[in-house]
């Protein structure tokens, strides 16, 4: 729009956003909002209201008139939807949350939160609702330096294991599961997470090998090779010969005063694994023991009576669960009252509760709770024609295996999707579900 005035001319540059004088010459001035030499004017705000509708994971660059998107390091995409780039190289699952690091060492977790297990410094719930997941979920901070190596992941807690070799819990206490001495959760506030987050004490020069997580209790190995457990204990799952919760009073319950778990003459645990009240081992000769609750048979002893709560029950007095002939543990996993063992030969044996099919046996019948239930005569999961299993995961009801052809199969409750098989329905509680039958869980 040109705009005359006693022979000096206005001339409004519309795509510029500028207004110039001319008198022979010119100046030119953006306007407010803008930026630049008003010959060519930039909009200051484009990028400074919601990223400019860039991607939380891009960049967003005022250019004139406009702005440019470009996904940040370690992530692609045209700068409006960027993915990450690297890989997933450790996945942790716990009760109703999980935790997964990245190849860049990074740590999220997603999941339910309201006593602070995500470790994020509040109580809200990630993974839920739109722009919760990706860019959008903080990472896990535990201090300045402090990488996570090795997680165990309980219903409403977490651990890790840093790699400084020492363990730090965060999440519900009420019972202990952190091991800090107070009934009180971390996490769930700002200022409780990083540096602020104290070791768990576990005696005079003790640091982490591994951890892992059951349901309100957690155990470690340690370096000299010893046990130790800590949380709640009601079925002796902490394996001290009595039922006392620990970690409440951290005078009297952690560091060197928190007993060494007995599992008999010269043993030792090679891993560990929780359920939701018991907990089980592989010990150093490869042979496995279980202790805690056992009301649906999981630890594996062919009867109903719990471990560890009572004087007299651990050490060379608890068996060794009956695999078979020749049969060894790989890796263990315990589910809420259900425990699965990958094999030295790649199958899959599981018993316990079986109320969904989680045994993956065709029917509900417990298994491990009565005489003659173990050993050559508890079947292997059958997974199909030639397949075996690489690896195998508890949920709470429900179990899954990675197999030889690198897929997923998954058996026991769907209620809420936890199979994803598209439905609600159960798998491996009727005859016919497992084998070549039972469908593979499409991730990817």
């Amino acid at each position: 729009v040109f705009c005359g005035l006693t022979g000096i001319v206005w001339l409004h540059r519309k795509i510029q956003d500028a207004f110039f004088l001319v008198v022979g010459s010119r100046t030119c001035a953006c306007n407010t909002g803008f930026t630049g030499d008003g010959v060519t004017c930039t909009d200051i705000n484009e990028c400074q209201t919601n990223n400019g509708g860039c991607d939380i994971l891009a960049t967003c660059t005022n250019t004139p008139g406009s702005r440019t998107c470009a996904c940040n390091a370690g992530y692609s995409g045209d700068g409006f939807s960027c993915i990450y780039a690297g890989q997933i190289t450790n996945l942790w699952v716990g009760y109703d949350e999980s935790c997964a690091k990245s190849d860049t060492n990074v740590v999220k977790c997603w999941g339910a939160n309201v006593y602070g297990s995500l470790g994020i410094g509040d109580g809200y719930v990630r993974g839920s609702a739109p722009q919760q997941m990706g860019g959008y979920l903080p990472a896990l901070n535990l201090g300045t330096g402090k990488i996570p190596m090795r997680m165990g992941v309980m219903a409403a807690a977490a651990c890790a294991i840093l790699n400084d070799t020492n363990l730090k819990c965060w999440g519900s206490n009420y019972n202990g599961e952190i091991g800090l001495g107070i009934a009180a959760s971390v996490g769930n506030h700002p200022g409780d997470m990083g540096d602020n987050t104290p070791y768990v004490a576990l005696g005079t020069g003790k640091t982490v090998l591994r951890v892992a997580g059951g349901g309100l209790h957690a155990c470690a190995i340690l370096n000299d090779n010893t046990l130790k457990c800590w949380g709640r204990n009601g079925y002796g799952q902490l394996g001290f010969g009595d039922t006392r919760t620990r970690g409440l009073d951290f005078g009297m319950d952690m560091g060197d005063n928190l007993p060494i778990v007995d599992l008999g003459t010269g043993r030792t645990a090679a891993s560990i694994v929780g359920g939701g009240d018991h907990s089980c081992a592989i010990l150093d000769d490869g042979t496995v023991k279980c202790w805690g609750s056992n009301t649906y048979g999981n630890l594996g002893l062919g009867d109903v009576n719990h471990r560890g709560d009572i004087a007299g029950e651990m050490g060379n007095a608890l068996p060794v669960v009956d695999l078979g002939a020749g049969k060894t543990a790989v890796s263990l996993v315990a589910g809420d009252n259900h425990t699965c063992a990958l094999l030295n030969d790649n199958t899959v044996k599981c018993w316990g509760d079986n109320t969904y099919g989680q045994l993956g046996l065709g029917d509900t019948a417990a298994r491990g709770d009565g005489p003659g239930e173990m050993g050559d005569n508890l079947p292997v999961v059958n997974l199909g024609t030639g397949k075996t299993a690489t690896a195998v995961g508890n949920g709470r009801s429900h179990t899954c295996a990675i197999l030889n052809d690198g897929k997923i199969k998954c058996w026991g409750t769907s209620e809420m999707g936890q199979l994803g098989l598209g439905d609600a329905n159960a798998r491996g509680d009727n005859p016919g579900e497992m084998g070549d039958n039972l469908p593979n869980t499409s991730v990817f």
